[in-house]
């Protein structure tokens, strides 16, 4: 099941999944942000984090997308960008996806691990990020995006 998940994962980061996250996550998702210290609980918390998410990283423009040197695209993001994923473990109900991006120069990795249910849902999404420059640029990015979208939406 959780092959499948992630298969959609990919097409939801592509663009290409038609009910979007709505589709993905469960209504009891559980979201554990890298930057906020308490679990976010529900649908609606977690589809506004990782929609904050995928616009913040994309990471900075490749070669590919007509940007500074960046390594290699992934086309996760909907600018394209230097994220993607460089390793994936899966078992049983559970995907650990390892990223890396570069935002605003800086190296980020980090890994998302996401948990399903056996109806096909995500019931947990959990991010973590390294090192602590990247986690705190993650900070300012997030928070500036949530902010352009609280106010545009």
């Amino acid at each position: 099941m959780i092959e499948r998940v992630i298969e959609e994962w990919h097409a939801y980061l592509r663009g290409q999944l038609p009910g979007g996250l709505d589709q993905l996550l469960d209504v009891d998702v559980v979201f554990y942000s890298p930057i906020v210290f308490t679990p976010q609980m529900g649908r609606a918390v977690t589809r506004l984090y990782l929609e904050a998410a995928r616009q913040t990283f994309p990471g900075d423009p490749t070669p590919e997308d007509g940007g500074p040197d960046g390594g290699p695209a992934a086309g996760a993001g909907p600018a394209g960008g230097s994220f993607r994923y460089t390793k994936s473990v899966m078992s049983g109900d559970t995907a650990v996806l390892e990223f890396e991006t570069t935002l605003g120069g800086k190296y980020v990795n980090g890994v998302d691990i996401i948990r399903c249910n056996d109806q096909g849902r995500i019931v947990e999404f959990r991010v973590m990020v390294r090192p602590l420059q990247a986690v705190n640029l993650i900070h300012e990015q997030m928070a500036a995006t949530l902010e352009r979208m609280g106010s545009t939406g």
